[in-house]
């Protein structure tokens, strides 16, 4: 039976597929961010999603965005940009200014989601080894990037950002040939927008999607997946 949920002081969350259908995904209210239970949400595929102020929301839409993680994940037109772009990648490099860049409200927004507790919340799993970002630099200038959560050989994309054109498509690339070249075999995207479907992202059942997540969430990756590093397209 598809309800709601209140959630105690216990990092315990009612099983996904009890998700309300109207709104698409919403599980449970209330809880708190802590580490422990923002670890145990992604362990069973449930994401925090709420505006600054509202009350803590947890989600599990059905269906699912996805992507498979690809070496080479970008179009002709890209390939040819990242051949003569003198951009710079790395890894877990800027962690905390990836996400308050992600934070900032588009051009179509009058707010956002990323808000300061949420921003502390990440950064303590960055600290813990649990969230992750990938930056895109122009000399010394962080001009993209983007940040999320790994889950055994699953990797949760939250957000990313660009201060120059393509750089958080770069970003995206970047982060595929590196997932895809340390073993991972997929990417949670979350919920579908033109953006993600531009970019090749596809939508799964939420029960084929939660089916996947078990079987991988418990891989064991490679200890220097994680370690802060600069990384290089392989064209």
């Amino acid at each position: 039976m598809n309800s709601l949920s209140y959630l105690n002081k216990l990092p315990l969350f009612p099983d996904p597929q009890q998700a309300l259908s109207d709104p698409n995904g919403l599980l449970a209210v209330g809880g708190d961010l802590s580490p422990q239970r923002l670890v145990e949400a992604y362990y069973q595929g449930i994401f925090p999603w709420f505006n600054e102020h509202d009350p803590i929301l947890w989600w599990s839409p059905d269906p699912r965005a996805i992507f498979i993680p690809k070496r080479h994940a970008v179009n002709k037109s890209m390939l040819k940009l990242l051949k003569k772009s003198p951009w710079r990648f790395s890894i877990n490099k800027a962690f905390t200014e990836v996400i308050h860049a992600c934070s900032q409200p588009r051009l179509t927004q009058q707010g956002t989601w990323i808000s300061s507790d949420i921003q502390q919340a990440y950064i303590q799993l960055h600290k813990l080894g649990k969230a992750h970002s990938i930056e895109v630099w122009d000399n010394d200038e962080l001009v993209g990037g983007l940040y999320g959560i790994a889950v055994g050989s699953v990797f949760c994309g939250e957000s990313m950002f660009h201060r120059q054109s393509n750089a958080s498509k770069a970003a995206f690339a970047m982060l595929n040939q590196h997932l895809f070249d340390k073993g991972f075999k997929l990417i949670d995207a979350q919920i579908m927008n033109p953006h993600l479907a531009n970019l090749g992202a596809v939508d799964v059942p939420r029960k084929a999607f939660l089916a996947q997540l078990k079987k991988l969430r418990n891989q064991v990756i490679n200890d220097d997946t994680w370690l802060q590093q600069e990384v290089y397209f392989e064209f």
